[in-house]
């Protein structure tokens, strides 16, 4: 008798997030007393707002401590139909959104309720990790679009029209996106619309959590908001997490079809029951209170991206396109690949060079090809000018000891 594995087989269509190892890694690393920049992890350096937090206490003391509605409170659900109005011109039903546990679960349920066997999502690359498991874990095939530098990572309408089959069910987009910050500006969705309302059988599912992090002056749109046609085959998925430095609150949210909201809710009601109720609260604190400091923050990630894009740009063998949003760069390391480390070892690719920078200048970061396109890597800018100065010094250096 052929001895039976402990765990299910459906656990092999999904791999370990290498971000969250590579984090988990330099987190070790610091523990030991090693002198570790980490750039691996994909979270704002600033502090929760202090309303928000007062927010939440008051909401605790108040008793709101018990289960919410499974696809969010009434109060946030109103609160996320009024922010989809003042900022993306998309208006709502109660019935029409979800709130769930980070926008991950949120698209996590919108994949899984609404993709069947077979079902085929388009996937740009470079991409978010977590979409390809996603998509693998609910039995779908992800039919991956590479999207290089050249054409700023960003999916052409060509691409688009020419992935499309009868199989079909989604496009999935991200936007500003991690891991390359690429951002589709108004002109590039209205183009991919126009393919889109060729396929009525096509919906969208769009990651809008960078929404508030653009720079030069770039204006964000979402595709249902460009194309009102598209509006009932989108979920436009959003959250709290990024903008309002609130990863740890886990609150996500999605405005799309009362049936979608409805399977999703279903699927939702299966596993966690819903969000937090004290982190809703917190949330409509965040949605409903003062929206100022956002573009400060937007500000001080700018003048990140510039220094870290000249000082990448300045080593030996990187080339760093600069990003219009979000807070990640995702240079070339095209420039090392087969050069020598010091001990001799030759870089064959972007994961051992990524290794080479961690083992020799204590700098994490995460290699391009778990992202869908090589030979990059991701750095996550939200750290200090301090941090981000040393570790770009670090790199620089790194990059100068390889010898052909």
């Amino acid at each position: 008798m052929t001895e039976r594995t402990l765990y299910a087989e459906r656990m092999n269509l999904i791999e370990t997030s290498a971000s969250a190892a590579m984090s988990e890694r330099a987190r070790e690393m610091k523990a030991d007393g090693v002198d570790v920049i980490a750039l691996s992890s994909g979270q704002p350096d600033f502090p929760t707002p202090d309303h928000v937090i007062d927010a939440a206490n008051a909401a605790a003391k108040r008793g709101e401590t018990k289960y919410t509605t499974t696809s969010g409170s009434i109060e946030l659900k109103d609160a996320v139909i009024e922010k989809f109005e003042r900022e993306n011109s998309l208006t709502f039903g109660r019935d029409e959104i979800i709130v769930g546990n980070g926008a991950k679960q949120v698209l996590f349920n919108a994949v899984m309720a609404w993709t069947g066997v077979g079902d085929e999502i388009i996937l740009p690359a470079p991409y978010y990790i977590p979409y390809l498991d996603m998509i693998r874990f609910a039995e779908g095939k992800a039919v991956i679009v590479t999207c290089g530098a050249d054409q700023n990572f960003k999916l052409t309408p060509k691409q688009l029209a020419e992935a499309i089959t009868p199989k079909t069910r989604w496009l999935l987009l991200n936007s500003p996106s991690n891991p390359t910050g690429a951002v589709y500006e108004e002109e590039d969705l209205r183009a991919l619309a126009d393919v889109l309302l060729n396929h009525p059988g096509v919906g969208v599912i769009t990651d809008d959590i960078y929404e508030h992090i653009t720079f030069d002056g770039l204006k964000f749109a979402t595709i249902a908001q460009v194309e009102p046609r598209l509006r009932d085959r989108t979920v436009t998925i959003n959250g709290v997490s990024k903008a309002y430095a609130m990863t740890g609150w886990r609150v996500g949210y999605a405005g799309t079809t009362a049936e979608m909201v409805l399977q999703m809710t279903k699927l939702q009601s299966l596993v966690t029951s819903g969000a937090s109720s004290i982190g809703q609260a917190a949330s409509i604190a965040a949605l409903q209170g003062p929206q100022d400091f956002l573009k400060d923050r937007a500000r001080s990630f700018e003048e990140r991206r510039d220094l870290i894009v000249s000082m990448l740009n300045q080593a030996t063998g990187l080339s760093c396109p600069t990003p219009k949003g979000a807070f990640y760069v995702y240079p070339s390391c095209a420039g090392v690949i087969g050069r020598k480390t010091p001990s001799g070892q030759v870089i064959e690719n972007d994961q051992e060079f990524v290794q080479y920078l961690l083992e020799t200048e204590n700098v994490a970061a995460v290699h391009g090809a778990v992202y869908g396109v090589s030979p990059h890597f991701r750095i996550s800018y939200a750290s200090s000018v301090e941090e981000l100065t040393e570790a770009c010094t670090r790199i620089q250096r790194a990059c100068a000891a390889l010898t052909d």
